[in-house]
């Protein structure tokens, strides 16, 4: 499809999503961070009228509009990006929402998925490294092959305690799964949790898991020793 083609159809999507716009989701978005203030069960559903279409894909991230940006994401062909557009997606994202969707439905299904990683692991951006700990807690759950679990323990322990927000919760994620994980490491990682107290007193819903290490890695673990049947007639 070419950009002439694909321009009367953007502007009929941003109409769209101009009309699925609600003042209240606004206003409970905008404390977390994040501008828009579309349903994103109706942006699902719009995506899924939509279906894959790279480059309206391109043209609707293009806009900056945050909105847009979430249904681009739910409509590209994560393969189609080189790894230098996707750092430059990462760098622009702006909001938490646009960027945990980017890393989420796109990165991780790239090939270039490692190589940026590494290279955001340490930038100096927080928020580009927290990409890369997003990343790397992705390795952790489903590749940990060649990982150096203790080189990242001592880097979370040495700076997760005073890292800005969305990197310290990054990094608690990655610290949490190599808990659960791997039983080896474990003591140690609850002890830094107990440690670093991250964490420790964030509001919990009753019901859900608190995001303090000691309490999620001793929860998850104990959920894996059930067995599927205790668990079910519980």
């Amino acid at each position: 499809m070419t950009q002439a083609a694909t321009t009367p159809a953007l502007a009929e999507v941003m109409a769209e999503l101009a009309g699925l716009a609600d003042p209240r989701i606004g206003e409970v978005n905008a404390r977390h961070g994040d501008d828009h203030a579309v349903n994103l069960t109706a942006l699902r559903a719009l995506a899924k009228r939509l279906k894959t279409q790279q480059d309206l894909a391109r043209l609707l991230w293009a806009t900056g509009d945050s909105a847009a940006r979430l249904l681009a994401i739910l409509v590209c062909r994560p393969k189609a990006y080189e790894r230098d557009e996707l750092d430059a997606m990462v760098r622009g994202s702006r909001t938490p929402k646009v960027q945990d969707w980017l890393v989420g439905y796109v990165v991780k299904k790239s090939p270039h998925a490692e190589s940026l990683r590494q290279a955001w692991l340490a930038d100096p951006d927080p928020s580009v490294a927290s990409a890369g700990w997003a990343l790397t807690s992705e390795r952790v759950r489903k590749s940990s092959a060649g990982l150096d679990l203790v080189a990242l323990l001592d880097v979370i322990e040495a700076g997760m305690k005073d890292a800005p927000v969305r990197l310290q919760w990054a990094m608690n994620e990655c610290l949490g799964h190599i808990g659960i994980e791997h039983a080896e490491h474990r003591a140690r990682v609850v002890a830094i949790g107990e440690r670093l107290a991250v964490l420790k007193d964030y509001p919990t819903p009753p019901g859900c898991t608190s995001p303090y290490v000691p309490l999620w890695v001793t929860e998850m673990v104990r959920r894996r020793a059930v067995p599927e049947s205790t668990a079910s007639s519980s």
